[in-house]
């Protein structure tokens, strides 16, 4: 039998976007811990993502690095495509390669990061996907293996193509992507001087002089800046994916089509935006792995119950000054107020043994209103055997006939 049970309620529910104001287009705060949505303003309105899309060529190279097909040390090739002659590039970001010499994994992965080399991507792309239209296949397949359903891509390096379209909300998805998967290659991004040196020619060298410092102005302005990428044209304007971490905590938020004038205003409207996030609003943390949730009844166990905790700390975003209705002896009186946040097991019962701790054997979810805002999955907390044979007969003639 399904069952759901209320395990507390919260009073004063968070509003995604309540106060916080930006001339950005879009807008999008996330708390990856808890999963809330701070600021959400068109965080669902495709727009042309720029340079931030080279995040996404970034993530299919991370993969192949993890899975031990591509190593940073290793020496690749620069294609045609990449060479700075070409007029593809003339105006855009690069590292200013020439086609044919050879560059490390690390310092186009560096490249790309400080100084938003497409170039990089290219080379990098014909090294992982043999051409640049498979590495778009293979960027569009792995989105939408992580949860990016809507982002398209034109190119490998962001510049303007009607094909290149993200979602802030996706952006962020893919930011979370690089900080659960890729928590070994991550601190790269934090890197705030690159300097190339394997220059091939007197231009290059003397135009890369100036080219050492991250786009990324927020590493050198806000405590905790963990990086991403920034983006701009013309067209789109100015965005930012980035991360910071204070506290112990850690906010991840997008800003897209905005208009500044340089990559310090940009820097300085998403400071803006974090720092609304760490100081307006406060993580609740309800249950911890190992805490008693909810004891499930179980059938053909050892036990009659199977106690259900958490992996890891079930936490929800509030507002700063927020009241909560905290359990008193193990019950929860409901609040007058019907706008409110609900805390509910939701479980099967009963549970068939045997049962391995660590199963999941539920979910444990936070509404609004009646909408799911956050959930985990609730797992056995402890082992529990199945009887024997004979012990299970017994067991049926005791519901069969009502033995107690």
């Amino acid at each position: 039998m399904k069952k759901l049970l209320s395990l507390a309620l919260c009073l004063l529910p968070f509003a995604a976007n309540a106060e916080f104001k930006t001339t950005a287009h879009s807008a999008f705060l996330i708390d990856p811990q808890s999963g809330t949505e701070i600021v959400a303003k068109e965080a669902d309105t495709l727009m042309p993502p720029s340079s931030m899309l080279k995040l996404m060529t970034l993530a299919v190279v991370f993969d192949e690095i993890k899975a031990g097909k591509l190593k940073l040390d290793e020496r690749i090739v620069v294609p045609d495509a990449a060479d700075y002659k070409n007029p593809t590039w003339a105006t855009a970001s690069k590292i200013c390669l020439v086609k044919g010499q050879k560059i490390s994994v690390r310092d186009a992965v560096l490249g790309l990061i400080v100084m938003s080399g497409g170039d990089a991507c290219v080379t990098m792309a014909e090294k992982v996907a043999g051409s640049e239209p498979e590495m778009v296949r293979r960027m569009t397949q792995r989105a939408r293996e992580i949860g990016m359903a809507r982002s398209t891509f034109g190119n490998v390096s962001g510049l303007p193509h009607p094909d290149n379209l993200m979602t802030s909300r996706e952006l962020a998805t893919l930011a979370q992507y690089f900080i659960n998967r890729h928590a070994d290659l991550y601190p790269m991004f934090a890197t705030k001087r690159f300097e190339f040196s394997e220059y091939q020619t007197e231009w290059c060298a003397e135009w890369g002089r100036t080219k050492t410092l991250n786009y990324n102005k927020l590493l050198f302005i806000m405590p905790g800046a963990e990086g991403l990428k920034t983006g701009n044209t013309a067209e789109g304007g100015y965005g930012l994916v980035a991360s910071a971490t204070q506290g112990g905590r850690r906010l991840v938020g997008v800003i897209n089509g905005f208009k500044a004038k340089n990559h310090d205003a940009l820097a300085a409207e998403m400071k803006k935006l974090l720092q609304y996030g760490f100081t307006d609003t406060i993580n609740k943390t309800f249950y911890k792995p190992g805490d008693t949730i909810v004891e499930i009844p179980v059938w053909y166990g050892r036990r009659p119950f199977a106690v259900a905790t958490v992996e890891k700390p079930f936490v929800i975003t509030l507002p700063v000054g927020a009241k909560y209705l905290s359990p008193q002896g193990g019950k929860y009186s409901a609040p007058t107020n019907t706008d409110n946040i609900r805390i509910l097991a939701r479980y099967a019962e009963p549970l068939p043994a045997p049962i391995r701790a660590g199963d999941k054997i539920g979910l444990i979810i936070a509404q609004q209103d009646g909408k799911a805002i956050a959930s985990a999955d609730l797992v056995a907390k402890e082992r529990v055997g199945k009887v024997q044979f004979f012990a299970r007969i017994w067991k049926n003639l005791q519901v069969i006939f009502g033995i107690k």
